[in-house]
């Protein structure tokens, strides 16, 4: 039970982190176009999509890589995983979209999405390998290597 417990919470804790990326590239979009190119603000609905493309990786590496620690996995076998979780939420996204009535096209927004999460989870790994080699909080300063 507390192995589904710390699963979803790390799902949720990478879907947050997704989600504050994505935010900030909504904030630059907004910069760039405007507020008033878009139904729901970019940010928002960028943030949006972070959060459940995190989860979706999450749920993608938990069920293909659960025995690897992040020290045994690669760059680019990360990013992989990544760019398929963003198109497994694209295709999701499109149908939802369909069953709405609306039409989305799927050739413009996998790829997005894909190398959005692949993006995403090449920074999740690196930002995951910094903490490991750094101090860790209310240590003492000490690292994790001592």
């Amino acid at each position: 039970m507390k192995d589904w417990l710390r699963r979803i919470r790390g799902a949720i804790g990478m879907g947050l982190t997704w989600a504050v990326a994505w935010f900030g590239a909504g904030l630059v979009l907004l910069l760039i176009v405007g507020p008033d190119a878009a139904d729901v603000p970019f940010p928002l609905g960028f943030g949006m999509f972070g959060f459940l493309a995190g989860v979706t990786f999450s749920g993608v590496l938990g069920a293909i890589e659960s025995r690897r620690r992040f020290d045994q996995m690669s760059l680019p076998r990360f990013a992989a995983w990544g760019a398929l979780g963003g198109l497994l939420l694209s295709g999701l996204f499109v149908g939802v979209a369909a069953l709405a009535g609306e039409t989305v096209e799927i050739m413009v927004l996998g790829p997005v999405f894909a190398l959005a999460g692949a993006g995403s989870a090449a920074g999740s790994l690196a930002l995951a390998r910094q903490t490991e080699e750094g101090a860790l909080p209310g240590n003492g300063g000490r690292t994790t290597r001592e």
